[in-house]
């Protein structure tokens, strides 16, 4: 630990760390259901929650330290291409505004907990369903571990824990412990407790980018001299990497050759952003459709508060900020320029923004685990106590890979590890989505389509080096050039997506001149405009409730499209 650290900031910052691990342990009592003893409420929180609370969680699951770290961090290293973030939130709400309604009719009139579930009773095959869960797993682990540098470089910054020259175990205690915390409520709470933080972490984030964004630039002599001193700095940066022989790769506003990977990154990550088990899962946890359409309308709101974060790496820039683990500019830019207690309610805001995706992730994770690899082909007659218990458990041992992620990956740039799980889970699109709508894809021809896409894309990324660290050889790059093409970089994921989707095609033609065998649909068309209420339906905790009370089922509600 630094000798220098603030104490008024520490204490502000373990003030909020321990309400917000209070509340996770409460959160079981709220919304309290008979037992949690079940994936309907220790996975979903009794699916029923309302448009209120699921837009606290929703936006608490996908604006992250991502959000607060990796994003600012690019621009603060001279990647105006970080700026992909702020179309990509745009373009993924009016996506999903139209299909993940349908999702939630079809797997609340079957008991659906994950998507894998949805597509194993869609194509009637266990191996795709088996591919989904695992690729959902995969993709979840180094998202994970980007919260969890979201965590470390705000302790770093704090001065808590050792130095570069200190043991594993010194330098990364601190991380460590709150990892513990985030594990015990998790575990003790499930979906309830993020759902409950998920409110202490969206006030503390929108008053401290309010405040950031009206005091900094009236402090540092406006937007003019910002982008200035930006401008100033990525000039540097170009001329020496020119000196040293190399091409100059800093920019404050994408060049003609980086066009397409910012383009690909935005359209990627928009169509990847509700593939991730994490996304699916806070959806399933509302009670209505409705409440699903009401926030793809809502959460744009959150995009806005992106567009303001990512200016924070030029203000950093402005402010001087130095540091040389780009991930840290921003706590380094709170401590540098607010006093204590405000520096301490920046950095809490950081860690819980972290805390809350995390914890949603892991039990995600642990669901398809349990569900799809568990109740699937280890004990078919698992009982809901013993898939609740496997949850629990699981989700502590995701938790453990996200920290390998951290220990093993270079970190520097740490919105690699999501765009990394994109590439990924972007293979399950197929599946997932155009099952949807079409029962057209054969279930082998999806499955041959995501191993050709998961093949290449995980190929390609192992073999990109990082542009900042010559020694670090692999998955340095989300972007590679496309085959036969001199300078054209596009996302990976995209890439890996189309092959996906083209293997699909050509392998269902085959097949079904074939008469192969498609497997039998065990959904409705009805299935998929269902809403709360309606025969068949699962019901929610609050249902439930009102339902002793009245002593009758609730009221049928307006479905789309009938």
């Amino acid at each position: 630990m630094k000798e220098d650290v603030d104490a008024v900031a520490l204490v502000i910052f373990l003030f909020f760390f321990v309400l917000v691990t209070g509340m996770g342990f409460l959160a079981s009592r709220w919304r309290r259901a008979e037992a949690l003893d079940n994936l309907d409420e220790w996975g979903l929180g009794g699916r029923g929650f309302g448009t209120f609370v699921a837009w606290f969680l929703i936006g608490g699951d996908l604006y992250t330290a991502y959000t607060f770290v990796a994003v600012p961090a690019l621009l603060y290293a001279g990647s105006a291409v970080g700026f992909f973030a702020v179309p990509y939130t745009i373009i993924v709400y009016p996506i999903i505004f139209v299909f993940l309604p349908r999702l939630w009719s079809v797997s609340h009139r079957h008991g659906y907990v994950t998507p894998a579930d949805f597509v194993q009773g869609r194509y009637d095959s266990r191996g795709l369903s088996l591919a989904v869960a695992f690729t959902g797993i995969l993709a979840t682990m180094p998202y994970i571990a980007l919260q969890l540098v979201g965590i470390q470089v705000v302790l770093e910054v704090m001065g808590i824990g050792g130095t570069e020259e200190s043991s594993l175990i010194e330098k990364d205690l601190p991380l460590f412990v709150a990892f513990a915390f985030l594990a015990a409520y998790t575990y003790s709470s499930g979906l309830r407790a993020p759902a409950l933080i998920a409110f202490v972490k969206d006030t503390l984030i929108y008053l401290v980018i309010i405040v950031a964004v009206i005091y900094l630039p009236i402090h540092l002599g406006g937007w003019d001299d910002i982008f200035g001193a930006a401008q100033s700095k990525i000039d540097t940066a170009n001329a020496a990497a020119v000196d040293a022989g190399q091409p100059p790769a800093a920019a404050l506003v994408p060049g003609d050759a980086a066009n397409w990977a910012y383009a690909s990154l935005a359209l990627g990550s928009a169509l990847a952003l509700f593939m991730y088990p994490h996304s699916i899962t806070a959806v399933l946890s509302t009670k209505s459709r409705n409440v699903i359409r009401r926030n793809a309308a809502l959460l744009p709101a959150y995009s806005f508060l992106l567009g303001l974060l990512a200016l924070l790496g030029y203000v950093a820039i402005a402010a001087g900020v130095e540091v040389s683990n780009a991930q840290q500019a921003i706590p380094q830019l709170f401590e540098n320029e607010f006093p204590g207690w405000f520096a301490g309610i920046a950095f809490a805001a950081i860690a819980i923004g972290a805390l809350v995706p995390a914890a949603i992730m892991s039990i995600a994770a642990a669901n398809l685990w349990t569900r799809n690899i568990y109740k699937s082909f280890l004990n078919r007659d698992a009982t809901p106590q013993q898939e609740a218990q496997q949850s629990k458990v699981v989700s502590l041992v995701v938790k453990l890979g996200a920290l390998i992620f951290v220990l093993v990956l270079p970190d520097e740039f740490a919105i690699n590890f999501q765009l990394l799980g994109g590439i990924w889970i972007l293979q399950t699109l197929p599946a997932i989505v155009f099952g949807l709508y079409t029962r057209w894809f054969h279930r082998w021809a999806l499955l041959s389509g995501w191993a050709v896409g998961m093949a290449y894309g995980t190929i390609v990324a192992y073999q990109q080096p990082s542009p900042t660290k010559p020694d670090v050889l692999h998955f340095g790059s989300p972007t590679a050039l496309l085959p036969f093409a001199d300078t054209t970089k596009v996302y990976i994921a995209l890439t890996a997506f189309v092959l996906n989707v083209a293997v699909a095609v050509i392998v269902t033609l085959l097949l079904r001149s074939a008469n192969t065998p498609a497997g039998v649909d065990q959904t409705n068309p009805e299935d998929y405009y269902a809403d709360s209420g309606d025969p068949g339906v699962a019901m929610t905790t609050v249902q439930a409730e009102g339902d002793v009370a009245t002593g009758g089922p609730g009221q049928s509600s307006s479905r789309d499209g009938r």
